[in-house]
Parts: structure tokens; C-alpha cells; sequence
């Protein structure tokens, strides 16, 4: 199609930017949630069939500002922010995501003549081990995903790989990849009946990556026993799960719940247990970061964090590590983090290599791996660009001051409703300075009244 066809001037990007900055992106004149009728009104101008003449570029634009931003959640935006689990914008990484719009690059084949797209993510991952405090050496492996689903996917994939290699071993066999061979061929010829997945208050998604790689939701198994806290790992009954003859399982920890920002292991002592069964059994050792994971680029030395470092403690003697940088550290949606400790992540590429397709090939002198080939898709925009902005812009200190202001701000909230005669502050404990000592950056409160509570709710 002739290029006159579109109206793609420079003159018209720099008048939609300008226009989108001046109509759309005023959150102070703003309320968090779109009102009744503005919803109403969106909906109502959503177009019900493919015109036959396109409405041009102006008549577009002004449709979506005028009748479709109005109907969006501003919360992202806003200050007053609204409760989803979704981290603001940094203005490094905003930045970078508009580039990474206008460019439009596909990262997932590195083509180092082409591009330094891909030199940029894997550059991403290396700033993220370090903000981790996590050693290249061993943890510089890895890939972007769009979230909390699509990295716990790649980890539950690689942890499948490893523990069906890992029992044909032990019986003195080798065994091919499930990638080639299918699931239940290579369960069988590894003598292993049923696949497991061990774990204390697992995000949803887990369950969903459990169906997606053929382990199943119903071998999503609890390891806690405890009453008072449901994150609290059992470790004779872990035990006791993983030597079950026939059964191979997968170990998953979380850090920094995400309904209560709350951590599954409370020391390093706990995780080199954990590690010491998982090595035993020939368990994969799985974590998900959720929030926790941040808790690691604070001072482990500050007292005043010491609940929140210690639930960070060891996570570097797990076999992978999941997190979306579109939670704390703020970059736009959609960024998941997926880290693995296995050089050149062999498992991942068992699963995840691309066959086949010429065109896909990274150049003959290619020294990154081509992520298609230890991820989910075959292409994925730059979004790690903004990932390596926003770090590159703030740092360790500047993530870490936002972070520590994060902890100080939910405890004093917590510290407030603590002798609230009409909020109860959770969990329970005996003092207002416990209470605190607990919290990371979620708060958790209900209503005395039930009714209230209700409509809190």
C-alpha cells in the first residue's frame, strides 16, 4: 500500500503526542475511578462494526480522548492510588516505554548487526541481578515475560525438565527432553508417576502454569500445617512429600505474598534447609518474588528492616527466581522477570528452543542467546527498555530511599490503626511495635462492625 495512504508525517506524531499529553495525562484534574456515566458513555461509543471508510487519523484521536479516556482507571496516574497490585510509572521508564512504542523492536532474535535491542535486555538483566544482590556468575540468565503467569510458567517448565532428569538419573538412566518426547513418554521412561508442586499460599497464577505445562492444578499440594500463620513451611512434612516413591516435585517459595506481603522463609538458615531437602530428593527449588523479592536491596545490617531481610535471606540457593517489574519497580505493564541459576538456562532452551524457522536465526556471531529460545514467545516488544532506564536513572539508593519510604509509610498506618476503636489491624499481636516490626508494605485491616466491614469490602 502506497505510503501517502497513511497519515504517518512527523508533524502528525508530534501533533498526537502533544494532544495525548495535553487531554490525557492530567491526573490531578482527575478522580481514580471513572464515573457511572462516564463508563456508560465509553461504552456507548465503542464502534459495533468495521466502517468501510476509516474515520481518519483526527476523528480517531479525538474519539479515543473524548470518549474512551475518560472511561479508563486513572489509578496509575493518580497519587491517591487505588489498591490494585499494579506499581505506578517511573518518568525514566515512561520514557523509555514510548520509545520502545515508536521503535518498535522485537528482541526475541539477536541480530547484533541489526540491533542492540537485545544487548539492552540483556544488559536489563545483569542491572536487576545487581539491584538483587544476587552474583552474575551465577544468576545472569535469564528473560522478560509479560507477568507473574508467563515467568512462573518458564519456571515450573525448567523445574519439570530438571526433576524428571534428575530421577532417571538416580535410577542410572538418561532420559530425553519433555520438549521432544511429551510429558508422558518421558515421565514413564523416568520411572515417575505424578508431579508435584509444594507450596505455602501460592499465587494464582502457579496453579494456572501447573495446568499450562501438564502438571496439573489438583498437584498443587500445601506444605503448611501451622493455624496461626498459613505461609509457614511444615519441614517434616515437606520431607515427607518428597520422598513419596514415584513422585517428583517442585518446591515453590513464596516471598512477599501478594495478599499480605508476607514471606514463607524467615531466615537463611531456613533456605539452606530447604535447599538441603530439595538436593536430597532431587527437587527443583522454585521462588516467587512477588513484592519480597525488593526486600533484598535493602541494608542487611538496618535493624529497622530486619523482618522484611530476613524473608529475603537465601533466596540465592533457589533454582529460580520469578518477579514483574510492573510491581514495585514501576516500570508500565506488562513486565514479568524470570532468573535462572543454570548456565545458559539448557533446560529452559530444551523446552523453549525454536525450531525450524530460518528467518529467526540469530547471526553466526552471536554472543547473547536469542530469548525465543528459553522463553514463551517467538516475538515480544522491548520491554526492557524501560526496565534498564528506570535503573539506570535511580539506582540502588534511589529504589531502595522509595522502598524504605514504602515500609515506614504502611507501619505508620498500622501503628495508626492499632488503637482504632473501630478497625482491627492483622495479624494480631500484642503490641503496636510488633505489629510494625511485621509489616513490609501491605496493610491489612478489617472493620470492627460487620456491617461496615461488608461495605468496606
Amino acid at each position: 500500500m502506497e505510503p501517502s495512504n497513511f497519515e504517518n508525517t512527523r508533524e502528525d506524531y508530534t501533533s498526537i503526542s502533544h494532544k495525548l499529553w495535553e487531554t490525557a495525562l492530567r491526573p490531578w484534574d482527575s478522580p481514580i475511578l471513572p464515573s457511572s456515566d462516564s463508563l456508560a458513555k465509553a461504552r456507548d461509543s465503542l464502534s459495533d462494526s468495521l466502517p468501510d471508510k476509516g474515520l481518519g487519523l483526527e476523528q480517531t484521536r479525538d474519539h479515543i480522548l473524548r470518549d474512551i479516556v475518560p472511561g479508563l482507571n486513572a489509578a496509575s496516574l493518580s497519587p491517591n492510588y487505588y489498591g490494585f497490585v499494579t506499581g505506578g510509572t517511573t518518568p525514566a521508564a515512561l520514557l523509555a516505554d514510548h520509545i520502545a512504542s515508536v521503535y518498535d523492536q522485537n528482541v526475541q532474535v539477536h541480530l547484533p548487526e541489526h540491533s542492540v535491542a537485545t544487548d539492552v535486555e540483556y544488559k536489563a538483566l545483569g542491572l536487576l541481578t545487581d539491584l538483587l544482590r544476587l552474583d552474575r556468575a551465577e544468576w545472569l540468565h535469564g528473560t522478560f515475560t509479560t507477568g507473574a503467569t508467563g515467568s512462573n510458567l518458564i519456571g515450573l517448565a525448567c523445574g519439570r525438565e530438571f526433576i524428571l532428569r534428575e530421577a532417571a538419573r538416580r535410577r542410572g538412566i538418561a532420559i530425553g527432553s519433555v520438549g521432544e518426547y511429551g510429558l508422558s513418554q518421558v515421565m514413564q521412561e523416568a520411572g515417575v508417576k505424578r508431579i508435584k508442586v509444594l507450596s505455602t499460599m501460592p499465587h494464582s497464577s502457579l496453579g494456572k502454569a501447573a495446568s499450562i505445562v501438564g502438571i496439573g492444578r489438583a498437584n498443587l499440594k500445601c506444605i503448611c500445617t501451622s493455624k496461626e500463620n498459613p505461609l509457614a513451611i511444615d519441614m517434616d512434612y515437606l520431607a515427607g512429600e518428597l520422598s513419596q516413591p514415584g513422585d517428583a516435585s517442585i518446591v515453590v517459595i513464596s516471598c512477599g505474598e501478594v495478599n499480605t506481603g508476607h514471606f514463607a522463609t524467615t531466615g537463611k538458615k531456613q533456605m539452606l534447609r530447604l535447599r538441603e531437602l530439595c538436593d536430597k530428593y532431587g527437587a527443583w527449588l522454585h521462588v516467587d518474588g512477588a513484592f519480597g523479592i525488593y526486600g533484598r536491596m535493602l541494608d542487611v545490617t538496618d535493624s529497622e528492616f530486619a523482618a522484611v531481610v530476613r524473608g529475603c535471606e537465601g533466596l540465592e540457593l533457589a533454582d529460580s527466581i520469578t518477579a514483574d517489574a510492573h510491581k514495585f519497580l514501576n516500570v508500565p505493564y506488562d513486565c514479568g522477570i524470570f532468573l535462572c541459576r543454570h548456565p545458559s538456562m539448557t533446560l529452559a532452551a530444551d523446552v523453549f528452543r525454536n525450531s525450524n524457522a530460518v528467518y529467526l536465526s540469530s547471526g553466526a556471531a552471536a554472543e547473547i542467546p536469542s530469548p525465543l529460545n528459553i522463553g514463551i514467545e517467538n516475538s515480544r516488544r522491548f520491554r526492557a527498555l524501560p526496565v534498564y532506564a528506570s535503573l539506570l536513572a535511580y539506582g540502588r539508593e534511589g529504589y531502595k530511599t522509595l522502598l524504605e519510604a514504602q515500609i515506614r509509610l504502611a507501619r505508620k498506618i498500622n501503628g495508626w490503626l492499632f488503637n482504632h476503636p473501630a478497625y482491627e489491624a492483622l495479624p494480631e499481636a500484642r503490641s503496636k511495635d510488633e505489629l510494625c516490626e511485621k509489616t513490609g508494605i501491605i496493610v491489612l485491616f478489617r472493620a470492627r462492625d460487620e456491617q461496615l466491614n461488608r461495605e468496606l469490602t
